[in-house]
C-alpha cells in the first residue's frame, strides 16, 4: 500500500474540504493509499515526518499551494504532489485540467499519472541573505495585483471572488507607475509600467490573460501594461487584450529568466502572497516539481 498526506486548510473554500474530508479519504483509500490527513499550520513543516511519502495532496487555495511548494523547495524535499482546488481562485489547479468538484479531482489524483512541470523561483538581487520564493502560477505587480493579498479571509468565505472585486476598488485611488527596466533572455529596455504579470501558469483569478502558456515549456508568458495618461486609457488598453485585439500599450513577451529594475519601491505578489521589491530575478525551473495530472480522458 502506497503512504500519502492530505495537507488542507479548514479555512479555505468555505471550509468545502473540511466537510468533505471522510468521502476525499474513502477515495484515496480505494486506490489502494494509506493516507493521513494534515491540518496545514502556516507557521509550521508540514512534511515533518512524512519526508518519505509516495503522494502528498493539497486540498486549499493557491496560497494553501505555494505555502506548501515553497516549504518543499526550501527543505530539498522532492515529493509527488497533487491538488486539490478547494480555494476561491485555484488557478493552478485549473491550468493542470483539475475539476472544480473536490471529489472528482481527489479521483484524478488517485488515478492519474505525475508529470514534471516548471516553477517558478523569485530572487532578490542585492540581498543575498533572503531565501528565494517559488511560485507554481504567477508574479505579479502594479494595478489589482495585490489584492488578494489585502483580501480578508472572512470577506473570501462570505462572498468569494466578488470579495477581491471590492477590494481592487479601494486599490485604485492608490495607483502609481512603474519606472521599470526589464532584461529577459532576448532583449533589454525601459517600459513605464502601471501593472506586471509573469506566468508560469494560464490564468489570474481565473481570467485567461496567458493564452499560450504552457506548464512544461520552461518559459514564462509575461504581460507589460503601459501606464498611459488617464487610468481609463490604460483600462481600454487592458480590455482590448482581453478581447484578442493586439496593442502597443501591452507589451507580451517569453522568457526563461526576466530580470526587473526599478528605483521605485513597489509591493509585488507571488501566487496570492507577498513578494520581494526591485530590483528582482525571477527563474523559470523546468520540470521542478512532480505533479499528479488528470487522466488522457479528463484533460
Amino acid at each position: 500500500m502506497k503512504k500519502a498526506i492530505l495537507l488542507y486548510n479548514k479555512q479555505a473554500g468555505r471550509g468545502n474540504v473540511e466537510r468533505n474530508l471522510d468521502k476525499i479519504m474513502a477515495i484515496f483509500h480505494e486506490a489502494d493509499y494509506d493516507i493521513t490527513p494534515v491540518v496545514i499550520d502556516f507557521c509550521d513543516n508540514p512534511y515533518e515526518g512524512y519526508e518519505d511519502v509516495d503522494l502528498v495532496v493539497i486540498a486549499g487555495g493557491d496560497g494553501t499551494l505555494n505555502y506548501a511548494v515553497n516549504t518543499m523547495m526550501r527543505n530539498d524535499l522532492s515529493l509527488t504532489l497533487g491538488v486539490i482546488p478547494g480555494g476561491t481562485a485555484n488557478d493552478f489547479a485549473g491550468a493542470l485540467g483539475m475539476s472544480k468538484n473536490i471529489l472528482e479531482a481527489a479521483r484524478q489524483i488517485a488515478y492519474g499519472e505525475p508529470e514534471a512541470i516548471d516553477c517558478g523561483k523569485v530572487e532578490s538581487i542585492g540581498a543575498p541573505d533572503t531565501k528565494p520564493i517559488y511560485f507554481v502560477n504567477i508574479f505579479s505587480f502594479g494595478m489589482f495585483t495585490t489584492t488578494s493579498q489585502h483580501t480578508r479571509v472572512e470577506l473570501k468565505q462570505i462572498m468569494g471572488r466578488a470579495a477581491y472585486m471590492i477590494e481592487a476598488l479601494k486599490e485604485l485611488k492608490k495607483l502609481h507607475g512603474i519606472p521599470l527596466t526589464i532584461t529577459s533572455d532576448n532583449e533589454a529596455f525601459y517600459y513605464p509600467t502601471l501593472m506586471g504579470l509573469v506566468f508560469n501558469g494560464e490564468t489570474a483569478g481565473r481570467m485567461p490573460l496567458a493564452r499560450n502558456s504552457n506548464l512544461q515549456d520552461g518559459a514564462f508568458d509575461c504581460l507589460f501594461l503601459r501606464k498611459r495618461e488617464t487610468m481609463f486609457q490604460s483600462a481600454v488598453d487592458m480590455l482590448l487584450y482581453l478581447l484578442g485585439v493586439k496593442t502597443e500599450a501591452v507589451k507580451y513577451l517569453r522568457t526563461s529568466e526576466l530580470t526587473l529594475v526599478s528605483p521605485v519601491d513597489t509591493d509585488t505578489d507571488v501566487d496570492g502572497q507577498r513578494g520581494e521589491q526591485f530590483p528582482i530575478k525571477l527563474s523559470c525551473l523546468r520540470g521542478a516539481l512532480t505533479v499528479v495530472c488528470p487522466p488522457p480522458r479528463d484533460t
